[in-house]
């Protein structure tokens, strides 16, 4: 019963931003500038028939995922490594820290400009881009552990993969669901920045053509698309996770 209420709130607040987006338009008066939904949703089904937006599409998820495999599962284990040991992520700490730091658009260009324009060098630049984030989100979450477990665990003499699978990857857990909320938010936004630079398909490379063509309209109609594919799965899938994650806490 809790959760209806939330979708309920949230499906009129959509709609909230449905009727200002509207007003907006009716207010532009010029669909140029501001196309309104009805002129977006008819370019939607156009390009959709046409299978246009389905393959654009599919191409940039095909990157989200393998960027986001590759963000996750580099990112996680240097997290657990420099999280357990504290020398370690003293030497490495600098390095993190300039990753996390240096601009998307840097990395993209200099994956470009070292590997070439193919998608071994779109993909590592989105992945180089998320993964110092969840390394110090993981990184962090080994820290908050709770020592007296670990300690229990030491008494029994538990073993390397006993320990990482019953003690510290369910403490882990709400962690790895918050790096992968956000990995999931950044990945895609570069994605379409890297496919804007150096790639001829998926959604970014649809943006760029259109926007030469000063086709608004289409412009919103890709990037709305997508946006209701990644906000799919940032509720069905994500957020269903995520509470499953942190249940034990509250056990």
């Amino acid at each position: 019963m809790a959760g209806k209420p939330s979708r309920a709130v949230t499906a009129l607040s959509l709609l909230g931003l449905l009727a200002f987006w509207t007003l907006a338009a009716w207010l532009s008066a010029d669909a140029s500038v501001l196309p309104g939904p009805v002129e977006v949703a008819g370019v939607i089904a156009r390009e959709a028939a046409s299978g246009k937006l389905w393959f654009h599409m599919g191409w940039t998820l095909w990157r989200v995922v393998w960027a986001f495999a590759l963000a996750m599962g580099i990112g996680c284990a240097l997290g657990l490594v420099l999280g357990l040991s504290p020398r370690l992520n003293t030497w490495a700490d600098p390095w993190v820290t300039v990753m996390l730091n240096l601009p998307a658009l840097v990395i993209i260009v200099l994956c470009y400009l070292w590997i070439g324009l193919n998608e071994v060098a779109a993909i590592t630049a989105v992945a180089l881009n998320k993964t110092a984030m969840v390394t110090v989100t993981i990184r962090e979450g080994v820290r908050a552990l709770d020592k007296g477990v670990a300690d229990m665990a030491q008494v029994y003499r538990m073993g390397l993969w006993a320990r990482l699978r019953h003690v510290i990857w369910p403490q882990l857990g709400p962690f790895v669901a918050a790096s992968t909320r956000n990995g999931l938010a950044v990945i895609w936004k570069i994605v379409l920045v890297v496919e804007f630079l150096g790639r001829g398909n998926g959604v970014g490379f649809q943006i760029h053509l259109y926007f030469q063509l000063f086709d608004t309209a289409t412009v919103l109609a890709y990037a709305l698309s997508f946006t209701a594919v990644m906000l799919l799965i940032e509720y069905l899938i994500v957020q269903r996770w995520e509470r499953q994650a942190s249940a034990w806490r509250t056990a």
